[in-house]
């Protein structure tokens, strides 16, 4: 383990698995303490146990990121316990229904913004006090190239990534005279689940491990990291 992160508080959701699992693990690694949220406990389970075995802490949260009363919750929670917020990266997602935009439920519609979308907005409301609240806080968003190209079939992935997009980018502009600092980042290509189901007759090992887009994150984590409203890509 390095110090590059000591002593600072990390809140990481969609933690349980592929790149949230690996973005965790990686923070924790650097010396953040890792507030880990997603639905699946027992993947929670297992990054706790790996994070342990590396030397680091993590905080659990068994959360569905669109029970906004729980994020609400959990900011009172981090406030009372730390009284800051020094990392938010919002990274949980859906990939929705691959279908034509008339052919789309409205379930499935409102899913995909509620997690992609609403559940990001509902943790900036949250947690910007406890982010101005630390020296130099910093937030990242995962996004995706979907959200310009406009392929067919993918309706509710991108609209709701370009909807996170524009979200994130007000609330930079917003925070533009604060030490916290909202980004995105675009890892494209990952050897996750999702891309799995979206691609499925891809070979998995063709793509980059989530090990190897985490330390990107770390960078952006950092307080000489000062770029703001900027959509990083990562590049192999």
């Amino acid at each position: 383990m390095d110090a590059t992160l000591k002593g600072k508080l990390a809140l990481v959701t969609g933690a349980s698995r592929g790149l949230g699992y690996a973005v965790a693990r990686a923070f924790a690694k650097h010396g953040a303490h890792v507030v880990a949220l997603a639905r699946t406990e027992g993947g929670l389970e297992e990054l706790d146990d790996a994070i342990g075995a590396e030397g680091g802490a993590a905080t659990l949260v068994p959360l569905d990121t669109t029970d906004y009363d729980g994020i609400d919750r959990l900011g009172a929670a981090l406030f009372e316990r730390w009284g800051r917020l020094d990392v938010l990266v919002g990274n949980a997602g859906t990939l929705g229904v691959l279908s034509p935009i008339s052919h789309v439920s409205p379930k499935d519609w409102h899913r995909a913004i509620d997690v992609n979308v609403n559940a990001n907005w509902r943790l900036i409301r949250s947690m910007d006090p406890l982010l101005r609240a630390a020296p130099a806080g910093r937030a990242i968003f995962v996004t995706s190239g979907a959200a310009h190209k406009c392929r067919p079939f993918w309706g509710p992935y991108a609209v709701s990534k370009a909807a996170l997009e524009a979200l994130v980018k007000t609330y930079a502009a917003e925070i533009a005279e604060t030490q916290v600092r909202a980004n995105l980042l675009s890892p494209g290509p990952v050897r996750t689940a999702m891309r799995a189901q979206a691609m499925p007759g891809e070979d998995p090992e063709s793509l980059p491990h989530p090990d190897e887009v985490a330390p990107l994150f770390v960078k952006m984590a950092l307080p000489a990291f000062t770029a703001n409203g900027e959509t990083l890509r990562f590049t192999r």
